[in-house]
């Protein structure tokens, strides 16, 4: 297999489905932030506040979520979040993406006294703003948590409709999966789904494959964030299959949280080697210190993806999209005449 280089990795047109906004901060804003805000941070030199918040070494899930609370702490005023919304786009742009997904919890952005329209304003007139500017197409996932009490969530999913069609583009459960199951918030993905809004559930991560099948067939998912224990399942693997329900796959962080022990053995290859949908995404990008070039770089060196299959990676990723079906078959159509590929 040809060897490919990170900066033809760079160069290649790519979609990004699962990023978080309150894992994606450049080091430098969050300390100018903290200064203007008087947030605490751990260290207040650059270099050294990016080492911290790279996870390396997390217990499990929660202990890979535990440094959103740093990170959190200044992301409480509209400016902030217009901001690191903004700078997303920048980073992503950088690297050829052209379609950007990014997700997080308004409700997490109310300690200062923010109103929730506030909390989704903000970001949208920093994505906005962005796209514009870099070329980037966008749109904002709001996200429900599942340490939440279910009424909470319901609100989030309120709040996802509130904006629909102006921005925000699908309704997400995200958080600590153990006995926190989909089905426990399924007022607010009945309420989403009968308004024609996209779901995407974080599933099959800390919990079985039997989170998945809920997420699914009982809370209607359109694609899965995560997926990685699907292979527990073969027959619901089959049905993912089958019905062609993406997968968001996060490579580095799943290695982070111990949800597979080495790239080597992530299933991403046998995901792809058996038809599925999927599509690689970085998750947080300064806490899994990670870029969308260095997943797929990843998926070169540990699992052996060659040129033709990362491109094919790629246009899975703008094919899954929650785009209109005409806006995605000319994005598509654009990325793939960049690709070469012909038939696509």
């Amino acid at each position: 297999m040809a060897k490919i280089d990170r900066e033809q990795l760079k160069a290649l047109p790519k979609a990004e489905l699962h990023v978080h906004l309150d894992g994606s901060l450049r080091p430098e804003t969050m300390i100018e932030l903290a200064r203007e805000s008087g947030a605490e941070l751990p260290v207040w030199d650059p270099e050294a506040l990016r080492e911290h918040m790279h996870v390396r070494d997390a217990r499990d899930l929660l202990d890979y979520l535990a440094r959103f609370e740093i990170t959190l702490g200044v992301m409480q005023s509209e400016e902030s979040l217009e901001r690191i919304a903004y700078e997303l786009v920048e980073d992503a742009a950088e690297e050829n993406v052209r379609y950007l997904e990014v997700r997080y919890c308004p409700a997490l952005h109310t300690e200062a006294g923010l109103a929730l329209a506030d909390t989704v304003d903000a970001p949208l007139r920093g994505l906005a703003r962005a796209a514009e500017e870099f070329g980037v197409r966008t749109g904002l996932i709001i996200c429900g948590l599942r340490h939440m009490d279910p009424s909470s969530v319901l609100e989030m999913a309120e709040l996802a409709l509130t904006y629909q069609g102006r921005g925000v583009v699908a309704f997400d459960l995200a958080g600590g999966e153990a006995g926190n199951p989909p089905t426990k918030f399924q007022e607010a993905f009945d309420l989403v789904a009968v308004e024609n809004m996209p779901i995407t559930i974080h599933a099959g991560e800390a919990a079985g494959p039997e989170s998945i099948s809920e997420a699914i067939h009982r809370c209607r998912a359109n694609r899965i964030g995560h997926g990685t224990r699907l292979y527990e399942d073969p027959d619901l693997l089959g049905y993912v299959n089958d019905f062609r329900i993406p997968l968001e796959i996060n490579l580095t962080s799943n290695v982070q949280t111990r949800v597979t022990p080495r790239l080597e053995e992530h299933p991403l290859r046998r995901y792809y080697d058996a038809g599925l949908v999927v599509s690689l995404n970085t998750d947080n990008r300064l806490i899994s210190g990670t870029t969308l070039t260095d997943e797929y770089l990843r998926a070169h060196e540990a699992l052996d993806f060659d040129w033709d299959e990362l491109c094919d990676l790629a246009l899975m990723g703008f094919e899954s999209a929650f785009l209109p079906h005409e806006e995605k078959v000319e994005l598509i159509e654009e990325v793939g005449r960049e690709m070469g590929v012909v038939g696509f």
